[in-house]
């Protein structure tokens, strides 16, 4: 098996399993968690000394992305445990960031986070009103600007999210930045969040070279 097609199928696992795993389904509140630093921001290397120009004008903090109505969380990197499960740091403040750099030539850069947290919402509560043609600003770890545009709004029940897989969160096709997060209906117990919104967008611009 490729080895991206092995760390899509655990993806997939972890996007269907039930609530307290990952970001895609309901956390009950709890006190905050302590998570370690990643070595360097996902896709990219090192820590800025100074901002470029196009993120101080935005004012953008480096590794972080930027939704339309101003919601911002800092990227994680993550990766698929030995369980299938794809972590994502608890919290309002992260989110979890999984495959392709940004701008890369290919693939699916998949960035997901908390609807909410103890009765809070979060920034990507924001998906649940996001439109196609609006613009989703990612900041790499150099505070280089990259600007995504939506280009399809899905919400679909978090049972059928593996069907939609292949289409999604492959390593190969066109390049698209992927947001995901929880919401509709709330089922409570081990369930959750009944639906998952999902973001597709692609790249119009990177920063200056």
């Amino acid at each position: 098996m490729r080895p991206w097609l092995a760390a899509l199928s655990a993806v997939v696992s972890a996007l269907a399993i039930s609530a307290g795993v990952i970001v895609l389904t309901w956390i009950p509140p709890e006190p905050a968690a302590s998570f370690a630093e990643p070595a360097v921001m996902p896709g990219e290397d090192g820590a800025p000394l100074a901002l470029p120009a196009d993120s101080a004008k935005r004012g953008q903090r480096p590794g972080t992305i930027r939704l339309p109505e101003g919601g911002s969380a800092k990227l994680v990197r993550s990766e698929v445990n030995s369980d299938g499960v794809l972590p994502v740091p608890r919290g309002l403040g992260d989110a979890a960031w999984w495959g392709a750099r940004l701008g890369a030539e290919a693939g699916t850069a998949l960035i997901s986070g908390h609807v909410n947290w103890g009765g809070v919402k979060g920034p990507f509560d924001e998906l649940w009103r996001m439109r196609e043609g609006q613009e989703v600003a990612v900041s790499d770890a150099t505070g280089g600007i990259w600007v995504y545009r939506v280009r399809e709004v899905v919400t679909m029940h978090k049972n059928d999210l593996p069907a939609q897989a292949a289409k999604l969160f492959a390593q190969s096709g066109p390049h698209r930045l992927v947001l995901v997060t929880c919401g509709g209906d709330y089922l409570g117990g081990t369930d959750g969040y009944r639906d998952n919104r999902v973001i597709v967008a692609t790249l119009v611009s990177g920063p200056p070279a």
